[in-house]
C-alpha cells in the first residue's frame, strides 16, 4: 500500500476518535416509511401566504400578498405581524417575493419584491430593509431595482433566492396577456393591440428583464453590481446584463443548489389543452435547471422544445415554426437583439392529461414550483433532520395538484428518476418550503381559493424521526350530537405506535370536568346540554404523546328522516310507477311543519363520478355537486371572491332575467370575459349542456330561493321514465334542519337513495383485487388476472333482483364466475360455469341465475378458475345487466 494512502488512512481513523458524536444514519440509503415523518402545524389561517424564511433561531418569518410580514416565535408558539408594506392588490401583483440576506444574522437586511401603490409609471420593485428587534424598519428602505410592467393582468413571477456566494437572483413572469392567443403563445404583433398581448417585447427580449431570471450582486449601499457568467456580458448593445435566464412564462418559485450553484424553477405554463396545427403545442408546465445561463424557449418553445408557429394574429395565416436552434425574435415589439441564443428543453414537463414521458405526477390542473435540494451535512445534528436518502435530491411541488415529488439527476444534473414524498399526507396547494437549520421541511400551504383567506392554508413543519416515532391518535365517537343526558361510546381504534405495538397508555378528558380516565375505548354520558371538547391523548412508552379531539354537543337530538320507496332503492329496470312516502320526527321539535321539510327528485345524466348516497347530515346539491367536480371552485366561491366573481354576485346580477339560465350556460360552455373584468374564463365544451344547466339552476337559486323549486307532495307517486341512458341515475333526497334546543343550534337530518339504471358497467366497482382496467378500440373492460380474483360493489338493494346477463369474454379460461354477497367468500347469491357455451369466441352474454334476497349488501363477483391466468390468458367483464 502507498505510504500517502496509509497516511491518509490513519488521518482518518485519527480524526474518527474526536469527541464530536457521530453521525448514525439507519436511512442513508433506505427509504424511509411515511410513518416516520410527521406533519406539525404551526400557523393556520392565512391570508395569502407566498414565501417564507427559517431563522436560525427557529423562528419563521413570512409573507402574505396583501403587504404583511409576519413572524412564528418558535418559543411561544405565536404569530404575529412585524411589518406592513403598502402595496398594489390587483391580479397577481401585491407582496411577491422575501428573502433575508446571507449574512442576516450581523447585517439584519431583508429584501421584497412588491407592487408599490400610486407609483407612476407602473414598475414592480426589488428593495432591501431592515429587520431589527422582530420589527421591520420601513424607513430603511434600499430601492435596489424597479421593473416597469403593465398593471392589468398576469405573470408576475417573485421569487427571491441567494446562492452560496451571495449572488441574488429574482424571478420574473411575462407580464403577458395570454387569453387573446388561444392559449397558444401570445405574439400578436398587430398595432392596434395593446402591448401586453405580445411576450416577444418581454420573454423573447433580452433588452427586458421580465420573463427572466435575473442575477444581480446586491452592495451594502443599496445598489448592486453584475456578477461574471451572466447570459449577456455588459455593454452588449441591444441586451440587459442582469439577465442570467430568459424566455420564461411565469416562473413562480426559484431554488438555488447551495453547493454547485444550479438553478431550478417551476414554469407555470400556457392553458391550452391539445396541439394545433398551424399555431403548436399543447400547454405543459416545466421545472428547469440551469447550470449555465441560457434562453429557455418561451414563447417560441415550451416542453421539450415543441415549437410553435409564427402566427399573423391580421391575416390569420401560419406562416412557420420557430427553430430551437437558431429562434429568432422579429417583432416591432421587441427592442433587443433578434438572434437569440439556442432555446434549452425542460428537464421535466406535463400538460393537462396525463404524461407520457412523466405519468407519476397524474392529471389536472398544473402549477409547477420547485424547490430546495437537500444536503443533511448542511444542517444540524437534530432528532428531525431529514435522512441521507434525500441527499442531492430536488424538491418538486404542484400547487394545483397538491403533491411533492423528490427527483433525482444524473452526474450530469439531468433527470434520472423521481418518486412522491408522503403520498398520504395532504398539503393544501404547497406556495413555498424550505429547510430549516434543524433539518425539518417547513411548508406554506396557500388553501383551496385563489385569492382568498383560506381556512385550510397555514405554515407546518415536517419533521423526521429515524429512532422512536410519535404516536398516532384516533379518536372515534358514535355520536356527536343527540339529545341530554347524551351517552357517547369512543373509541380510540386506529390510534397505533409505530415502534412498540401494543405498549401505549391513554387519557381521556371529556371536557365536562369529569375524572379523566385511561380506558381505550370508554363510553361518556353528557349529563347537562351543553359543547364538549373531549380530548385523547396516547403516549408511547418514551414519553412522546400527541392528541386527538372531538365536540361533542349535548342537548339537541338530530331529527330522523325516513324515505319509504316502494321499489328497488339501488336500480330502476325500465319504466315504471313507484309508492313513496317522506316521515320525519324530531325529539325536540315534536310535530313537524311539512312545509319546512325539503324534498326532491332530481335525474342525472352521469358524465361524472356517482354521488355517493348515504350522507348522514348534508343534502346534496346536484348543481353544486358539478360545480365542484368541474373544478370551479378554483376559480370562484360561494361568498369569498377569488380570480371570478362569487356565485352569489352572478345570482344576484341575473336575478329574474328570464333569459338569465340560457345566457349563461352559454358563457359556461364557450367563455369569455368583460362582464367581471378582463380575466378571460376558459370555456367548458366538454361538460355536457345539461350538466351545465344543474350548475346554472343551483347559481341562480343562491338569490332566488324559489327559482326551479318543485313542491313534490311527501306522499304520492313518481314515474321513472327516462331509462334509456345506461350512466343516468335518479337522486331522491329529503331533509328537515329542526329549531334547535337547549342553547344548540339547529341540526339537519337527511336521506338519499340513489337510484340508477340496472345495466352496470364492471368500471364502476368500489373495490378491485388482483383485477385491471383495460380497453381494445375504446371499448373498455375489466380484466381478471389471477386465480380468485375479484370486484366488489357497495350498497346494492338486492331484493327482488333474480338474475344478472354477464357480457364476457372468457378467453379460454376454464372455472367459474361466482356472485358472493358481504365478502368474496359470503354467501353464494348465483355463479355459472366459464365457456358453457362451447367455443364462443370474443364477447357473449351468460345468464345467471340468482337466489332470492333483499336488503342492502355489498356484492363480489369472483373468478373461480381452473386454468392459469396471465397476461395472454384472463378473463374479461365488460357489463352486468341486472333483472327482476
Amino acid at each position: 500500500m502507498k505510504k500517502a494512502v496509509w497516511a491518509a488512512m490513519l488521518l482518518t481513523g485519527l480524526a474518527g476518535w474526536s469527541c464530536t458524536e457521530k453521525d448514525v444514519d439507519p436511512f442513508a440509503t433506505i427509504k424511509p416509511d411515511e410513518s416516520r415523518f410527521t406533519k406539525v402545524s404551526l400557523v393556520e389561517k392565512l391570508n395569502e401566504p407566498m414565501e417564507l424564511e427559517v431563522l436560525d433561531n427557529g423562528n419563521v418569518l413570512f409573507i402574505e400578498r396583501a403587504g404583511k410580514l409576519k413572524m412564528y416565535d418558535a418559543s411561544t408558539g405565536e404569530t404575529s405581524i412585524v411589518g406592513e408594506l403598502d402595496v398594489f392588490l390587483e391580479h397577481e401583483d401585491g407582496l411577491d417575493g422575501f428573502a433575508i440576506d446571507p449574512n442576516f444574522n450581523e447585517n439584519h437586511w431583508v429584501y421584497f419584491y412588491y407592487a408599490p401603490v400610486n407609483f407612476s409609471p407602473d414598475v414592480n420593485r426589488l428593495s432591501r430593509f431592515e429587520f431589527k428587534d422582530n420589527h421591520l424598519d420601513l424607513s430603511s428602505e434600499k430601492i435596489i431595482l424597479e421593473i416597469p410592467v403593465f398593471r392589468g393582468c398576469c405573470h408576475t413571477g417573485g421569487s427571491i433566492e441567494f446562492d452560496a456566494n451571495g449572488l441574488l437572483y429574482l424571478s420574473t413572469g411575462d407580464d403577458t396577456t395570454p387569453f387573446d392567443s388561444q392559449n397558444f403563445n401570445p405574439i400578436d404583433e398587430r398595432a392596434d393591440r395593446p402591448a401586453n398581448v405580445d411576450a416577444q417585447r418581454s420573454s423573447g427580449n433580452a433588452n427586458d428583464l421580465r420573463g427572466a431570471i435575473i442575477r444581480i450582486k446586491p452592495e451594502a449601499d443599496g445598489t448592486y453590481s453584475i456578477p461574471e457568467g451572466n447570459l449577456f456580458p455588459p455593454g452588449t448593445e441591444g441586451t440587459r446584463p442582469e439577465i442570467y435566464v430568459m424566455g420564461n412564462r411565469n416562473p413562480f418559485r426559484i431554488s438555488l443548489d447551495q453547493h454547485n450553484g444550479n438553478l431550478y424553477w417551476g414554469e407555470v405554463g400556457p392553458d391550452g389543452s391539445q396541439d394545433k396545427v398551424g399555431r403548436g403545442p399543447r400547454g405543459y408546465d416545466e421545472i428547469n435547471v440551469a447550470t449555465e445561463p441560457g434562453f429557455f424557449g418561451w414563447p417560441y418553445f415550451v416542453g421539450n422544445n415543441y415549437a410553435y408557429w409564427k402566427y399573423d394574429f391580421e391575416k390569420k395565416d401560419s406562416l412557420f415554426r420557430f427553430d430551437p436552434a437558431a429562434p429568432l425574435n422579429t417583432s416591432p415589439n421587441n427592442t433587443g437583439i433578434q438572434n437569440l441564443p439556442p432555446a434549452q428543453p425542460a428537464m421535466i414537463y406535463y400538460p393537462y392529461n396525463e404524461s407520457e414521458e412523466f405519468p407519476m405526477l397524474g392529471s389536472g390542473g398544473r402549477n409547477a414550483m420547485a424547490g430546495p435540494v437537500y444536503y443533511r451535512e448542511d444542517f444540524d445534528q437534530t432528532d428531525v433532520r431529514f435522512p441521507g436518502y434525500y441527499n442531492e435530491k430536488l424538491f418538486i411541488y404542484d400547487w394545483m395538484r397538491n403533491w411533492i415529488f423528490t427527483v433525482s439527476l444524473t452526474e450530469n444534473f439531468e433527470y434520472d428518476s423521481m418518486e412522491r414524498f408522503m403520498p398520504s399526507t395532504v398539503f393544501e396547494k404547497p406556495m413555498d418550503m424550505q429547510f430549516g437549520k434543524d433539518g425539518a421541511l417547513y411548508v406554506l400551504e396557500y388553501g383551496t381559493f385563489w385569492r382568498s383567506q383560506n381556512d385550510n392554508s397555514g405554515l407546518y413543519k415536517i419533521e423526521f424521526a429515524s429512532g422512536n416515532r410519535k404516536p398516532v391518535a384516533k379518536l372515534k365517537a358514535n355520536h356527536t350530537t343527540g339529545g341530554a343526558p347524551l351517552t357517547v361510546s369512543f373509541s380510540s381504534e386506529g390510534s397505533l405506535d409505530f415502534d412498540s405495538e401494543d405498549k401505549l397508555t391513554y387519557s381521556w378528558d371529556f371536557g365536562d370536568g369529569s375524572a379523566k380516565i385511561s380506558d381505550p375505548n370508554p363510553s361518556h354520558t353528557y349529563e347537562k346540554p351543553g359543547t364538549y371538547q373531549a380530548i385523547l391523548t396516547v403516549k408511547d412508552l418514551e414519553g412522546e404523546e400527541v392528541t386527538s379531539s372531538v365536540e361533542i354537543r349535548a342537548g339537541n337530538e338530530r331529527p330522523e328522516v325516513q324515505i319509504d320507496w316502494n321499489g328497488n332503492k339501488s336500480f330502476y329496470f325500465g319504466p315504471e310507477t313507484v309508492d313513496y312516502e317522506v316521515k320525519v320526527t324530531d325529539q325536540e321539535d315534536g310535530e313537524i311543519d311539512s312545509d319546512a321539510i325539503q324534498f326532491s327528485i332530481d335525474y342525472i345524466a352521469g358524465g361524472f363520478d356517482v354521488i355517493e348516497a348515504g350522507h348522514q347530515e348534508e343534502q346534496v346539491s346536484v348543481g353544486e355537486n358539478f360545480i365542484t367536480q368541474s373544478g370551479c371552485k378554483a376559480c370562484h366561491d360561494v361568498e369569498n371572491k377569488s380570480v371570478g366573481p362569487t356565485f352569489r354576485n352572478v345570482s344576484s346580477k341575473y336575478k329574474g332575467q328570464a333569459d338569465a339560465k340560457a345566457y349563461l350556460i352559454n358563457k359556461i360552455r364557450n367563455g369569455g370575459n368583460g362582464v367581471w373584468g378582463e380575466q378571460l374564463m376558459p370555456g367548458h365544451l366538454h361538460l355536457p349542456e345539461e350538466q351545465v344547466g344543474e350548475m346554472v339552476d343551483f347559481v341562480l337559486s343562491l338569490e332566488d330561493p324559489e327559482y326551479g323549486k318543485q313542491n313534490l307532495p311527501l306522499k304520492g307517486t313518481f314515474e321513472i321514465d327516462r331509462t334509456q341512458n345506461p350512466e343516468g341515475y335518479y337522486l331522491v333526497q329529503a331533509a328537515y334542519t329542526d329549531n334547535g334546543a337547549n342553547g344548540i343550534a339547529s341540526l339537519k337530518g337527511s336521506s338519499q337513495l340513489l337510484i340508477r339504471n340496472s345495466l352496470v358497467s364492471a368500471l364502476t366497482a368500489n373495490e378491485f383485487e388482483n383485477t385491471a382496467k383495460a380497453n381494445i378500440d375504446g371499448v373498455y373492460f375489466i380484466r381478471f388476472t389471477e386465480m380468485n380474483s375479484w370486484l366488489a360493489f357497495n350498497n346494492w338493494d338486492v331484493s327482488g333482483i333474480r338474475s344478472a346477463e354477464l357480457l364476457v369474454n372468457p378467453a379460454g379460461i376454464k372455472g367459474t364466475m361466482e356472485i358472493r354477497l358481504d365478502s368474496p367468500d359470503g354467501e353464494l347469491w348465483g355463479s355459472t360455469e366459464l365457456l358453457s357455451q362451447g367455443d364462443k369466441k370474443g364477447y357473449f352474454p351468460v345468464e345467471v341465475s340468482l337466489k332470492e334476497q333483499s336488503g342492502i349488501r355489498k356484492v363480489f363477483f369472483v373468478l373461480r378458475s381452473e386454468s392459469d391466468v396471465n397476461i395472454w390468458n384472463t378473463f374479461n367483464l365488460d357489463t352486468i345487466q341486472l333483472s327482476r
